[in-house]
């Protein structure tokens, strides 16, 4: 296709970086050498994204004597944790609607534990100086059907409820806040929500990691785990690693206990960041009080804006390919872009001429209970948190510490949840899998255009408590 055939919506993105914004910036660390030889440690964590860095602080914290070393295939938050939104949530449970539908007995106790787990890592950011631009900005969802806007009056309603500063915006409410001709109405949630740059958030953890005695080796991607009489031994390239403990932190990527394979599957998710805009692109979309956004259907989008001004738009085409497909080429999805390019424009048409600077995408561990399950393996030697289908920037620190519990055999407030003891319905095997997730993905699409009205399939699936979302 020669350039002067593209369409507006493709041509906006022609050109532009394939490496995530958040990653593609001289501020960059550098490399850490790999894991070289015959090492020892008492805990080895898989995995150098936000959720294995938070175990090592964890680990340190509790014993600043204690070996921990960390292994990461790539670079430290090369994953997941560089590649999101940085959108970052009280709830640990993907919201306090999901919360309330799947664990209502222990809802209360989970939502004190999200807030005193975002009130730690605030604090922790703040203690040692990490510059990660994090913002207390709260969260705009916002309608635009009429369904949505009867719904989200109810969930401002039971938001306040469990006290959250939340309110309904009325559509000139919404457009005096932020300027689209496509919102009808809109729910703000003031508190228990913020943005923040996620790798750099993810770095800054590294280096107070290494402040404390963790030793981060990237480039050791872990091949195979094998129990040992004391421990673990773990096997990277031609080094080996021997580890008293191991936390498995590698998120929707292949997982090295089989048994994990059963309950998550790896989704890709899209996402477009613009050019920085100008001043008076900024003043045609207003957006002065800088909310995440979200919008309320099932195959929703979420932006921002990022401390340079660029807008971050991304979601709604999530993708899952057969037999959990993993693989850089996945990255690149021309169809995805152009579809999110079409409707970002339609969502700000004042912003017409625009052009993205970024795209990539991301892998997502999606659980079907939409939040992060926890296990261990190898006789409690091993233990990993997996599954936080996408919002996992603050739920990864208490995700971590749960899994640190494990491993160390803790019986702990946390490790008595219901939350934490149970698991989600497994996914079905291939090729069920695949043909499910594609049938529910159409049934969602349906279901936005029907008036949010759910068929039999998705009404099925809420009975057995099986979903998919990214």
């Amino acid at each position: 296709m020669t350039a002067t055939a593209v369409p507006s919506h493709a041509a906006a993105f022609e050109g532009a970086s394939t490496r995530s914004f958040w990653l593609d910036r001289p501020i960059a660390p550098a490399r850490r050498p790999p894991l070289r030889g015959r090492a020892t440690c008492d805990l080895a964590i898989v995995g150098g994204g936000l959720t294995g860095l938070w175990a090592a602080l964890h680990a340190k914290q509790d014993d600043p004597a204690r070996e921990v070393v960390v292994l990461e295939a790539n670079a430290v938050a090369e994953g997941a944790s560089g590649r999101n939104g940085g959108f970052v949530e009280a709830s640990l449970t993907h919201g306090l609607e999901n919360g309330l539908r799947r664990f209502p007995d222990e809802i209360e106790l989970l939502e004190r534990l999200g807030h005193e787990n975002m009130a730690g890592l605030e604090a922790f950011i703040d203690q040692h100086g990490i510059e990660a631009d994090y913002e207390k900005t709260g969260m705009l969802i916002v309608a635009r059907e009429p369904h949505e806007e009867v719904e989200l009056r109810e969930h401002a309603a039971q938001l306040r409820e469990f006290g959250y500063d939340a309110r309904y915006l009325n559509g000139d409410g919404v457009r005096h806040e932020v300027d689209s001709p496509t919102y009808r109405g809109a729910l703000w949630q003031r508190t228990g929500s913020a943005i923040v740059d996620p790798a750099r958030l993810a770095w800054g953890l590294a280096g107070a990691a290494e402040s404390m005695g963790v030793r981060i080796h990237e480039g050791s991607q872990v091949d195979a785990l094998r129990s040992t009489p004391g421990g673990v031994e773990l096997r990277t390239g031609g080094a080996t690693l021997r580890a008293r403990r191991v936390i498995l932190a590698t998120n929707g990527f292949p997982p090295l206990m089989r048994s994990i394979r059963r309950y998550i599957v790896p989704v890709y998710d899209y996402v477009l960041v613009t050019e920085p805009l100008s001043a008076e692109q900024r003043a045609a979309i207003g957006w002065r009080n800088r909310q995440g956004i979200g919008d309320a259907a099932n195959q929703f989008h979420y932006y921002r804006l990022t401390a340079d001004g660029r807008i971050l738009w991304g979601g709604y085409d999530a993708i899952y390919h057969f037999r959990n497909g993993v693989s850089p080429r996945l990255e690149q999805r021309f169809a995805t872009f152009e579809l999110l390019s079409r409707q970002f424009f339609e969502t700000f048409p004042q912003l017409e001429g625009l052009r993205f600077s970024h795209r990539w995408a991301g892998v997502i561990d999606t659980s079907s209970r939409f939040c992060v399950m926890f296990g261990t393996g190898m006789s409690g030697k091993l233990a990993y948190a997996v599954g936080y289908t996408g919002l996992g920037v603050a739920a990864t620190r208490f995700g971590a510490r749960v899994a640190l519990d494990l491993a160390d055999g803790c019986d702990t407030e946390r490790t008595r949840l219901r939350f934490v003891r149970s698991k989600p319905l497994p996914f079905p095997p291939e090729p069920l899998r695949y043909a499910g997730i594609q049938l529910t993905r159409r049934a969602l699409a349906a279901a936005d255009r029907n008036g949010g009205r759910r068929g039999l399939w998705l009404r099925t699936l809420d009975r057995l408590g099986l979903g998919f979302d990214s």
